[in-house]
Order: C-alpha cells, then sequence, then structure tokens
C-alpha cells in the first residue's frame, strides 16, 4: 500500500503545485517508486511535468485509472494526468463522496506497485480538496512566507481537523512548509517565527527558498532538480525529500 500524502492549501500562488511536482521527483530520484496525482482544474502539474491534460477526468470516464497513467522524464516516476473539462469538474464536485470512494478504492487495489502517491488539489477548500483529503493518508501545507500566510490558515486546517474526525483519524498532518523564503526580509522571518511556535514539530526544517528557477523549470516540462541540478531551491527539494524519507 502507498503512502499517499495530499498537498493542499487554501490560497493560491504559495507553491503547492511546485511543491508537489518536485517533492515528487526527488522521491523518484531516491529510488521510491512515484505517482502524482492531478486533482487541480488548472492541470498545471500535468503540464509542468511536459505531458498534456486529459480531454475527460479519469475518475469521471470511469476507466481504471492505471490506463490514464502516464510515464515523465523522470525514471520512477508517472502522473495521472488532470482534466479541464468543466462538466468533469462538476462531476467530481457534485458527487465528491462517490469519487472520493473510487479514488480511495483504486489506491487501496490498483496502485500497489507505487512507494509514493502525491496528489496535487485545487487552492480552494472545496469538494474536490476534500476528496483528496479522503483518499490520503497524510496532508502536506505549503504556505507562502507573507503577511497573509496565516488568513484562512484557521479554515483550511479545521477541513483537515474535520476529514480525519470523519476519517476516524486515518488522515494525519504530515507537516507545514514554508516557502518562497528570503532570510533577508523581515517579515519572513517574522512568520517563520510565528509558524514554528504556534505549530512546533509539524512544521519541516527544510524551507523552499525563493529561487527563479522554480518558475523556469515547468516551462521545460522538468522539475527543478533536472533543470537546475545546483539551483537553491533544488537542494531545498532534496533536503524536504530527505525529511518526507526518514519519516517512513
Amino acid at each position: 500500500m502507498p503512502r499517499v500524502i495530499c498537498i493542499a492549501n487554501q490560497k493560491g500562488g504559495v507553491g503547492k503545485t511546485t511543491t508537489a511536482i518536485n517533492l515528487a521527483a526527488c522521491l523518484a530520484k531516491a529510488g521510491r517508486r512515484t505517482l502524482l496525482v492531478d486533482l487541480d482544474p488548472q492541470c498545471n502539474a500535468t503540464s509542468g511535468l511536459g505531458c498534456q491534460p486529459l480531454s475527460h477526468h479519469p475518475l469521471v470516464v470511469g476507466t481504471p485509472l492505471s490506463h490514464a497513467i502516464l510515464t515523465t522524464s523522470v525514471k520512477d516516476l508517472e502522473i495521472l494526468p488532470g482534466s479541464r473539462c468543466f462538466r468533469d469538474i462538476e462531476s467530481l464536485v457534485r458527487d465528491q463522496g462517490v469519487y472520493a470512494s473510487m479514488l480511495r478504492n483504486h489506491l487501496q487495489t490498483g496502485m500497489a506497485g507505487y512507494d509514493y502517491v502525491l496528489i496535487d488539489c485545487p487552492p480552494s477548500v472545496g469538494q474536490l480538496t476534500r476528496t483528496a483529503l479522503a483518499a490520503s493518508n497524510e496532508v502536506l501545507m505549503p504556505i507562502q512566507c507573507e503577511y497573509f500566510a496565516m488568513e484562512g490558515l484557521a479554515q483550511m486546517i479545521e477541513v483537515i481537523r474535520r476529514v480525519m474526525v470523519e476519517r476516524d483519524r486515518q488522515l494525519q498532518f504530515g507537516g507545514i512548509l514554508l516557502t518562497m523564503y528570503d532570510p533577508r526580509l523581515e517579515l519572513t522571518l517574522e512568520v517563520e517565527e510565528e509558524v514554528r511556535e504556534f505549530f512546533g514539530d509539524i512544521v519541516f526544517f527544510t524551507v523552499i527558498p525563493r529561487d527563479v528557477v522554480c518558475a523556469e523549470a515547468p516551462s521545460h516540462g522538468l522539475p527543478v532538480i533536472d533543470y537546475a541540478p545546483r539551483a537553491r531551491s533544488t537542494r531545498a527539494y532534496v533536503e524536504l525529500c530527505m525529511e518526507v524519507l526518514d519519516s517512513e
């Protein structure tokens, strides 16, 4: 049974998809067979790995998810592409309980060959995110080091808490990840201090620096570890991967 990690935050622009792509790539390069599931209708995780979105989401079509999975340029990393079809998105939202159960069953039966499954969620606390949370073992929440980082955090944590109760604590809080970190800014240090003081050990030791290569790499269909192996962000995602592996 794979370790299923949902990467979620209700706020956009916090590095959620960037983290999903690059953590997945680092896990694969560490010898863990990894699947990235794109549940975000923007399909940025799909295009960021050089793949094309599907015309219809495989959860809606009803075909085995394994038939829709694509290989990537990274050995041991595969992706279940997303779909921008509005009708499919509406179905996933409307019948959340059905598709959450379906996704969970697929992960339990058809994904046994993977060590890790990472689910990239849309930037919201809506039904797609709840579907992903209900099908996961852990949730990883990236937050940007800025003034508004704490806004809405309580709402997201409340959604996570409710899913934990509904699933009888089968969902665990994997951790909070500080992104777009710039130690030259006093605000960054203030946000880090506040988050670490409030959440303690649940915050990853690793921080992801603000780095232009994180924005450049997806346009080449590559994770940063392949696009810029010596970049600061590459080192940070490798260190995050090591933290995740250490918690196995």
